[in-house]
């Protein structure tokens, strides 16, 4: 146990330096594990299982918001697929550089040289997840796409992992076919199963047993299988609320994850040296990902951002380099390069894709832009112009917010949000909803230039999505009203710091709602 509690002690402290020098805390979780490594603390057995529960959870989470037709958009598989072959060509061309000038390298073949830069074309799944949630932008178009390109190279490590293993899968891999049929079951189970402890329990049975144990049992990847298991449940009404539930148990145990990413070995100064050589492929996989999403039809800005949040490198180059040591075309050195060139990738992207930066609006501005009805679809500029009030957000609090302006009091009034489906459903009932992203600065140019907005609704669910609207608001000049939803007070207060005059605290204004209704229908005041 006290060894447990060394581990608690360096991660949350690491954890909370990072976040007092305004650095992702995950940046301190990688830092805690090459400082227990160092200081000689012995390698819980239990931190790689907790690791992969984690990545498990994220996964399955991952598969209940996809809608698995969107694998099949050109923008997708063709810009992953394109990306995987360049990426790899390149890197083996680099590795083959650095050789020539007596750096230490994976191996001195062509087939060594491809391998590793095989394996640093991969992105991060669980980094860039992690990011866009912090974000809220899981289901904007670009962290769509991006979880897209990154499922599509998960398949790709899934077939990679197959035929390089000494064990090929079972035939009982056929029998994984019934868990279609079995889908309608589980649904059924989970209808009747109410909220609460025992729906996020189910959770967890659905992504370890008929996904992670059942496809690791017949020799294939087990968490591509809670991956696939949460797609098939992806259509129950509670999917959203599940994924939601399990939202801070899978972010606890991906803590393990990134610590565990230190003790694969402490680095010498030359490992590190490489593995600081190694993040100058970043910026090239970067523009191949922008070239090639631009290409696809996308705009400027969604091509960056997609781009700004693939650049990293991969924990599956870990799993190649292993997959080199046991076949002897790797030394147990290359490993911890890897595992130096991954935790370095970490901290960059977490650096660079940090709400709030200015990096993308400065890049963008040096691409061409495409005319507008040569743009994806679903990312031409929108028309507001009639709108007098915009609520940013249409969850449930937007949707009462619009009802109550546009239905009470009279306003034209527009919402804006970010995710498809929802976009689609409010617009079948009837709401003006138009998908955008809140906290792009185009979009903000965009509705400023209409001038006829007169109130800004900031309802998003998550405080720091509304603070970037509202910076973009303040910087591009709008003059209308403000305002804001909080849950907590610190938060209402930091609002309040910025401007905004109107600030709903949701948790003590449903009190104070539920009193007037309760005042209402009793029809009368105590004597």
């Amino acid at each position: 146990m006290s060894t447990v509690a060394v581990y608690l002690v360096v991660a949350f402290g690491a954890g909370a330096l990072a976040v007092l020098v305004r650095l992702p805390p995950l940046i301190g979780f990688l830092a805690a594990g090459f400082v227990l490594n160092g200081l000689g603390v012995d390698r819980l057995p239990v931190l790689d299982q907790l690791a992969d529960v984690g990545v498990t959870l994220m996964l399955f989470g991952i598969g209940l918001k996809l809608d698995a037709r969107s694998l099949l958009r050109k923008e997708i598989w063709g810009t992953a697929g394109i990306h995987m072959v360049l990426s790899t060509a390149l890197g083996a061309g680099f590795l083959g550089l650095l050789m020539l000038v007596g750096l230490q390298l994976p191996g001195e073949n062509l087939r060594a040289l491809l391998l590793a830069g095989f394996a640093l074309s991969f992105s991060s799944t669980v980094l860039v997840f992690k990011v866009l949630e912090e974000r809220s932008e899981t289901t904007s178009l670009y962290g769509r796409v991006a979880i897209g390109v990154l499922i599509i190279q998960d398949l790709a490590a899934v077939v990679f992992i197959t035929v390089t293993s000494e064990t090929p899968p079972s035939p009982w891999a056929l029998g994984l076919v019934l868990l279609l049929p079995a889908a309608w079951l589980f649904r059924r189970v989970w209808d009747r199963i109410g909220h609460g402890e025992l729906q996020a329990l189910f959770g967890v049975l659905m992504a370890l047993v008929p996904g992670y144990i059942a496809f690791s049992a017949v020799g294939l990847k087990g968490d591509l299988g809670a991956l696939l298991v949460g797609m098939l449940l992806a259509s129950h009404a509670n999917a959203g609320e599940l994924s939601r539930t399990l939202f801070t148990l899978k972010d606890l145990l991906l803590v393990a994850f990134f610590v565990s990413i230190g003790f694969h070995g402490m680095p010498t100064l030359e490992m590190v040296t490489m593995g600081v050589l190694l993040l100058a492929l970043l910026p090239v996989q970067v523009m191949l990902f922008v070239l090639l999403l631009w290409g696809f039809g996308l705009r400027r800005r969604t091509s960056l951002r997609t781009g700004l949040a693939l650049g990293n490198h991969s924990e599956f180059a870990l799993i190649v380099g292993a997959i080199g040591v046991s076949a002897g075309m790797f030394d147990e050195d290359w490993l911890v390069m890897l595992s130096v060139a991954v935790a370095l990738s970490f901290m960059v992207s977490a650096l660079l894709n940090r709400r709030g930066s200015s990096l993308t609006s400065t890049l963008a501005q040096r691409l061409p832009e495409h005319p507008d009805d040569k743009l994806h679809p679903e990312d031409r500029p929108i028309d507001i112009g009639h709108a007098d009030v915009l609520v940013l957000g249409m969850g449930r609090v937007g949707q009462a917010t619009y009802r109550e302006l546009a239905e009470e009091h009279g306003f034209s009034v527009v919402g804006i949000e970010n995710a498809t489906d929802r976009v689609d459903r409010l617009r079948a009932q009837g709401f003006d909803v138009q998908e955008a992203d809140a906290t792009d600065q185009e979009f903000w140019e965009r509705v400023l230039a209409t001038g006829h907005v007169q109130v800004a609704v900031l309802a998003m669910p998550f405080h720091g999505s509304n603070l970037v609207a509202l910076r973009q608001l303040t910087e591009s000049g709008f003059a209308g009203a403000v305002a804001a939803v909080a849950q907590y007070d610190d938060e209402v207060q930091e609002l309040r710091g910025h401007g905004v005059r109107t600030v709903f605290n949701l948790y003590s204004g449903a009190g104070i709602a539920l009193a007037a209704e309760t005042v209402e229908a009793l029809g009368h005041r105590p004597d």
